[in-house]
């Protein structure tokens, strides 16, 4: 019997070691993780850093995953994701090579030390859901609303978004 499949959204960024790259090779990584199926992916955008403003712009992204793992295996998952390409977990909202956001696991929310489903700050940043409305026009976000009317009532100084990226 095969385990029931949940859909899963992960948010990509990196402003560091050739983002592109960095993000491009994420998404190989995780079209491989076992019991897990890569279903589509946005594309590239660039931002400001969110944290400190001397550092690089971030190449962002976001794909859907058909999963069967639990979200703290697919997180795991992730984790070693970022560890692979490099990740250091130093400065908060610093300069990272890699960072991969479990965004949303089915319809679950969830609060552990380990992982916050929905992603805590998710509605509060363009650079995740205008990718993850292109990808998923309808999507809501458990407990909050349609990831389109969090975007329409962002601040437009919020989110720091500036672009397309061509893949």
């Amino acid at each position: 019997m095969t385990p029931a499949r949940c859909r899963a959204f992960v948010g990509l960024g990196s402003n560091l070691d050739d983002p592109l790259t960095q993000v491009q090779r994420a998404v190989q990584a995780m079209a491989g993780i076992a019991q897990t199926q890569l279903i589509t992916q946005s594309s590239y955008y660039s931002s400001a850093p969110l944290g400190p403003a001397d550092q690089p712009d971030y190449i962002n992204a976001v794909v859907e995953l058909a999963t069967a793992l639990s979200p703290h295996a697919l997180l795991a998952e992730l984790q070693a994701i970022e560890n692979a390409q490099g990740r250091q977990r130093g400065e908060h909202w610093g300069p990272r090579t890699l960072d991969l956001d479990l965004l949303l696991y089915a319809d679950l929310q969830l609060h552990t030390d380990a992982l916050t489903l929905p992603h805590p700050e998710m509605h509060k940043r363009a650079f995740v859901l205008v990718p993850l409305l292109e990808i998923a026009s309808d999507i809501a976000i458990p407990g909050l609303h349609s990831a389109a009317a969090l975007l329409q009532a962002l601040d437009p100084q919020d989110g720091h978004l500036t672009g397309f990226t061509s893949a």
